[in-house]
């Protein structure tokens, strides 16, 4: 048919048709969803006001030298007035969170600063600032991300050789010269400069007197067992802090109280599940820093594999244990809820009994608070008490996402580039988030867990 054709019977229709045939279609619509609109993003992350919570607790995964990102991210807290009430660590996380913790909110930067920029200080006479990049190198030759892997991979090597000043120092003689049986011959490294480090920058009263709530782990070497060092339980010292970062062969193990300890990042390297499952149940607000990513690209070549396999196995599966205890925390308050439509008769079976039990959000802790103070006491009585949880939580996830130069040394290139560039992610990540309204907000009795993360949920 010609488009002459075409355009006569378009002229035919349009003179027979009747006024209603030539209604205009009304336009499709789609079903409401019903989704609340998210709140507009804030100008700025300064000055917030303090969320809905009882606690809010800083959360810090192991990663040596990466942990510079949990630095960052500490900066703008502090600049938006989130000042921790409780921090945990693991590995350089408990070094950080010592740092925190063990110091005044006015000083925690600059003991921070003061910590980083002492274990990035060059191996070699720095007098016009130009050692971080091999004296200009960087700058003029070696550019993009090529030559920062060679820097990098330079930098990384220069630390296996001299260590990091004021945290580790390579043994002379090496281990495999001294006698089996003593520590120095059970790591390449000595700690001693870090337990000196620690004790001119974090005051230990100060965590000892609870103000801020603080928590590190490490591993028992006999029993295999994982262990929280709290500052509820322990009085906190500068060993505490050198056992959770005892990672071997690397570094020497920890003797505390007779027993000997390794980095707590060979059990786990996040300190989550202590926070949120701990013996303290209260509405939550976490912020959880964490150095290696468990989402990733599949390697290409074997230095790929080492990075990979080096992010799977720290990574902890932070976001798998997170939608795990969510998924349990709103299982529990659903079936509360079934129990309250229960008729009397079911609710007296052995069966209802044990679903009460299981039941925390209004069943168990009503029954508890009414119960006389004997009964309280007993042994029977805690064990219920730790099953009753009625609190809220809100776990914020920031991820450090490595740049593609970054190779399998990442987590021990002490170099002064490499620090800030670190530092500056994680700042630049905790403003992003700090400005989604929705990343503080309480989650509702429904929810119970609810999580941001500013990879998943970012409107930037």
């Amino acid at each position: 048919m010609s488009s002459n054709d075409t355009s006569a019977r378009l002229v035919e229709v349009g003179r027979d048709a009747s006024p209603v045939e030539l209604k205009p279609r009304p336009a499709r619509t789609t079903k409401a969803t019903h989704e609340p609109l998210a709140p507009s993003l804030l100008k700025s992350h300064r000055d917030l006001e303090r969320p809905p919570f009882q606690c809010i607790a800083l959360v810090l995964q192991g990663g040596g030298a990466l942990g510079a990102f949990q630095a960052g991210v500490y900066q703008a807290l502090a600049e938006a007035n989130m000042h921790p009430d409780w921090v945990s660590g693991i590995s350089i996380g408990a070094i950080n969170a010592a740092l925190i913790a063990g110091n005044a909110p006015q000083v925690r930067l600059e003991k921070l600063h003061a910590f980083w920029d002492q274990v990035t200080a060059p191996h070699v006479p720095d007098f016009f600032g130009l050692a971080d990049s091999y004296f200009g190198l960087a700058d003029s030759f070696l550019r993009g991300d090529f030559g920062r892997g060679f820097l990098n991979r330079l930098n990384a090597n220069g630390t296996l050789i001299n260590g990091a000043p004021g945290f580790f120092k390579p043994r002379i003689p090496p281990p495999y010269l001294s006698p089996p049986g003593t520590i120095e011959a059970t790591s390449w490294y000595d700690t001693a400069p870090l337990k000196t480090t620690l004790e001119s920058l974090v005051d230990f009263d100060r965590i000892n007197s609870g103000e801020t709530r603080f928590s590190i782990g490490a591993v028992n070497i006999r029993s295999g067992n994982f262990v929280y060092f709290d500052s509820s339980t322990h009085t906190i010292r500068p060993e505490h802090i050198l056992a959770s970062g005892a990672l071997p062969p690397g570094f020497p193990p920890v003797e505390i109280e007779g027993e000997l300890y390794w980095d707590g990042g060979l059990v786990s390297n996040t300190p989550l599940q202590w926070v949120v499952s701990g013996d303290t149940r209260q509405d939550t607000l976490a912020f959880q820093v964490d150095l290696w990513s468990a989402r990733g690209e599949v390697p290409s070549d074997l230095s790929d594999v080492v990075v990979r396999q080096k992010e799977i196995q720290y990574s902890s599966r932070t976001r798998a244990n997170t939608d795990f205890f969510k998924a349990i925390q709103r299982a529990r308050g659903a079936l509360a809820s079934m129990l309250k439509k229960l008729p009397p008769e079911l609710l007296d079976s052995e069966d209802g009994k044990v679903l009460q039990a299981v039941a925390d959000h209004k069943v168990l802790g009503n029954i508890l608070a009414k119960l006389p103070p004997e009964l309280v006491d007993s042994e029977d009585c805690k064990i219920l008490q730790a099953v009753v949880d009625r609190s809220v939580y809100k776990i914020v996830h920031l991820i450090y996402r490595s740049k593609n130069y970054e190779g399998q040394s990442k987590a021990y290139e002490f170099s002064r580039l490499s620090m800030r560039d670190h530092w500056q992610a994680g700042y630049n990540d905790a403003i992003r988030t700090l400005r989604h309204p929705e990343a503080l907000q309480r989650p509702t009795e429904t929810d119970r867990v609810t999580t941001f993360d500013l990879a998943v949920n970012g409107r930037e």
